[in-house]
């Protein structure tokens, strides 16, 4: 047996114990500068044996089934150059509106423009799927946008607050759509006139009718939807327009009403509808320029088809 290793710790006496205060001392010299500030410093980190410690740092992201590699399709979590898994989408929503704001909206697809909306709605979380199943559902932007809120809380991850900003762009376009139309001579913009009604009414999933106020120069006073109904129907009462007419003291109205089919034709019930409001127009001495049915992608103007 060896026992060489045991000879610094066997005092004068001959007792293996513990080393001298001068044999710790000379180990403690034998150590590098380096060495012992390492030691201090590891010393100086450990905690108190009574002491409650947590991790100095937690994600900030939802462990949730999309981030499984199995199921993100090539998202789930990535690793960055400092070593921290993150989620695929990790800094996705700054430099969406980078490039929004640096190359504009026109090379962006749909579903991008429509992610950079629901920012505003929903915080942290991805919402690229939101968007592209909402496109899904409703075609396009335009069928997104003029939804109603059932049909929007019908699709898996919108809330209200999804539904808020949806309406507040349809606003803001029927706004900017109106602007160039009221109180100007319609008649001679007509195509900024049905711009505005496509804007209005194209994408609308029930029917509605509308009624175009004019002065005697033919500038539109007033737009108003004078009657709300179901996919094929929408109640237009005669006396109602003409009553709504010598309130407004308009000389002039035009009838506006949409197809959710997206076939403009006029059908047999538009027709006599149309005729029973001339005849009540005509008794007050207010005329009819025109009534027009907007569809998905054309509309029908009356007096152009030889209906008025």
């Amino acid at each position: 047996m060896d026992y060489k290793h045991l000879e610094e710790d066997v005092d004068i006496g001959g007792n293996i114990g513990t080393p001298s205060q001068k044999q710790t001392e000379e180990r403690v010299e034998s150590f590098s500068e380096e060495a012992l500030r390492g030691l201090a410093e590891l010393e100086a980190r450990i905690p108190p044996a009574d002491a409650f410690t947590e991790p100095a740092f937690s994600r900030p992201f939802r462990m949730t089934d999309r981030l499984k590699a199995d199921v993100a399709a090539g998202g789930g979590l990535l690793r960055d150059n400092d070593g921290i898994a993150r989620p695929h989408y990790w800094g996705h929503r700054e430099r969406l509106r980078t490039r929004f704001l640096e190359g504009g909206h026109a090379p962006m697809p749909e579903y991008e423009l429509l992610e950079l909306l629901l920012f505003n709605a929903i915080g942290k979380i991805d919402v690229k799927p939101l968007a592209k199943r909402l496109l899904a559902t409703f075609g396009d932007l335009n069928g997104v946008i003029a939804a109603s809120e059932h049909r929007i809380m019908q699709v898996d991850g919108a809330d209200r607050w999804v539904y808020l900003q949806l309406r507040l762009v349809d606003a803001f376009a029927q706004r900017m759509a109106q602007a160039k139309v009221l109180r100007r001579e319609v008649l001679s913009s007509w195509d900024a006139l049905i711009a505005y009604c496509r804007t209005c009414m194209a994408h609308r999933e029930t029917e509605q009718f509308r009624v175009l106020f004019l002065d005697r120069k033919n500038t539109m006073i007033a737009d108003e939807a004078l009657g709300s109904g179901t996919v094929g129907h929408v109640p237009v009462y005669p006396r109602e327009v003409a009553k709504r007419a010598l309130e407004l003291n308009a000389s002039a109205i035009i009838m506006v009403h949409n197809h959710p089919s997206g076939d403009p034709t006029p059908s047999s019930d538009d027709i006599k509808m149309t005729g029973r409001v001339m005849m009540a127009c005509e008794a007050i001495d207010v005329t009819v320029h025109d009534h027009v049915v907007i569809g998905m992608e054309a509309e029908v103007s009356f007096r152009t088809a030889g209906l008025m």
